[in-house]
């Protein structure tokens, strides 16, 4: 769930040279995604900066004579023999990992597979993932993907790949073994809160193609948006959908449902577009603030602000009612990052009811550097915020309605469980699971559980989103007929 944008000297950058003369050049692939997937489906954007690369701060001698030796006590000394330049990626690694979750060393294949993950298609499992305790996480399946299909669920621990323990593995390295060529399979351990016993899958990889935008009539009147992921054609989409819906209404539409539960996020533009349909022109989306100037951006429902290498102008044809009919927004724990920004900022502009439960909280802006040899490092630039100034980060949006019976999120871990995760400086009263509680959860399960064996829990399959069974989307549906089902939550009455 990473906020992403790229800083690149290199002028003849083919997704540079279009945005170097306009406000885009300031976030033009700016992204907020996922805190990493197994198709890498993290994104990256050019922006030109001429002092890129200048070193300003004095180098602390001691400690680069430090490392100096411990390489020479290394190369002299350690059982076998290592080549430097392993040492130097683990060192380069090491001092990444340290500052928080998001920020990260790109090898090749990572760094391509990042650029990759913006059009949509990618080969893997489909699952937005990160580390937690040396294991695994996935943050979010991904709809239609094997592993959705396969029934795993958001909060699953990893801890076995194959015949490969994932205890001690980078999550690059994790994510390496979990790819490979469509029509393969592979085997994964999983822990679960609940089950007293890990969960076995065997996934067949398959390449991912993901359709960021679904939608359909739900009845005459009553429109369903899911956005799954925010790409580059998502805003293009997201404008074909709401023409095509607004045509099939046999009546005047009454109420629209913006679904964005388990969308890891992606690239901030397609976030701004979102937002943009349903805002007032020139709203102000999100802002961002870091210690850079290139770090303090204010981004608003403009074309300047979504549009990128696009002349026509997608949202302009809308119909006028977008602006005005009656919205619920649904989210959840997996919604993050760019779906938290549209969901801040319909919520902040008072356009739309925020129905579900807690979001996860990831509110910070990653930028990617490119550093030669086809390599990258992913650096925590800044945090985000709602039009109303709320920071994001380790909090998430509190909805406006609260679903207080969704079962699969008592367990789910959020931005602030991550070890070594960026504090939100407005908010200091949100706690992280005692770590203690967080594993008993993860390998005892509940103990007075009463769940049927594995093989059953697994068939039962995830609910589909947008589905008859879809209690969340009932409750919306409720809400615009003026059914009260569930309670809305004590700071915030919406009538």
């Amino acid at each position: 769930m990473d906020s992403v944008k790229v800083k690149n000297s290199i002028k003849t950058d083919k997704l540079g040279e279009s945005v170097m003369h306009n406000k885009l050049e300031k976030f033009s692939l700016l992204l907020i995604g996922a805190v990493a997937g197994v198709m890498l489906s993290l994104n990256f954007s050019a922006v030109a900066d001429k002092e890129t690369n200048k070193i300003l701060l004095p180098l602390p001698v001691e400690e680069l004579r430090a490392f100096t030796e411990v390489f020479g006590r290394i190369k002299t000394n350690y059982v076998e023999q290592v080549e430097d330049g392993k040492l130097i990626t683990e060192a380069i690694n090491g001092m990444l990992t340290g500052l928080d979750p998001h920020s990260a060393y790109l090898d090749a294949d990572a760094y391509r597979e990042l650029q990759i993950g913006t059009r949509g298609e990618f080969g893997g499992l489909g699952i937005e993932v990160s580390m937690e305790n040396g294991f695994v996480k996935v943050i979010s399946p991904i709809d239609d993907t094997p592993a959705f299909r396969a029934g795993m669920k958001a909060g699953d621990l990893i801890i076995k790949l194959d015949n490969t323990a994932v205890k001690g593995m980078t999550l690059n390295d994790a994510i390496k073994i979990m790819r490979g060529e469509p029509n393969t399979s592979i085997t994964i351990k999983v822990l679960r809160k609940g089950e007293p016993k890990p969960i076995i899958f065997t996934i067949v990889r398959a390449i991912i193609k993901i359709q960021s935008v679904k939608s359909k009539l739900i009845e005459p009147g009553y429109a369903y948006i899911r956005v799954t992921q925010f790409q580059e054609q998502t805003g293009e989409n997201l404008a074909k959908a709401i023409n095509k819906l607004f045509k099939e209404s046999p009546i005047p539409m009454k109420g629209l449902i913006l679904d964005l539960r388990n969308d890891p996020g992606g690239l901030l533009n397609g976030a701004v577009a979102v937002s943009a349909a349903f805002l007032p022109a020139n709203s102000l989306v999100v802002y961002t603030d870091g210690r850079t100037p290139d770090a303090k951006m204010k981004l608003k429902a403009s074309p300047e602000f979504y549009l990128r290498n696009v002349k026509n102008d997608y949202l302009k044809g809308l119909p006028p009612e977008i602006k005005t009919v009656p919205m619920v927004t649904l989210v959840n724990g997996g919604s993050a990052s760019a779906s938290e920004i549209v969901a801040g900022a319909l919520q902040d502009h008072k356009r739309s009811i925020v129905m579900g439960t807690q979001t996860f909280g990831k509110g910070s802006v990653q930028t990617i550097l490119p550093l030669g040899n086809n390599t990258a490092i992913k650096l925590t630039t800044a945090r985000y915020y709602t039009p109303n100034g709320q920071s994001i980060q380790a909090k998430g949006i509190t909805p406006d309605i609260i679903d207080e019976s969704a079962k699969d999120e008592s367990g789910r871990l959020r931005e602030i469980d991550l070890d070594g995760h960026l504090s939100n400086e407005l908010d200091e009263e949100s706690k992280p699971i005692d770590e203690v509680k967080k594993m008993l959860i993860f390998e005892t399960g509940t103990p007075k559980s009463n769940s049927n064996d594995n093989k059953n829990k697994q068939n039962e399959g995830p609910i589909v989103f947008g589905s008859s069974d879809d209690l969340l989307l009932i409750q919306a549906m409720n809400h615009f007929k003026g059914i009260t089902t569930l309670k809305k939550k004590s700071a915030k009455i919406i009538d």
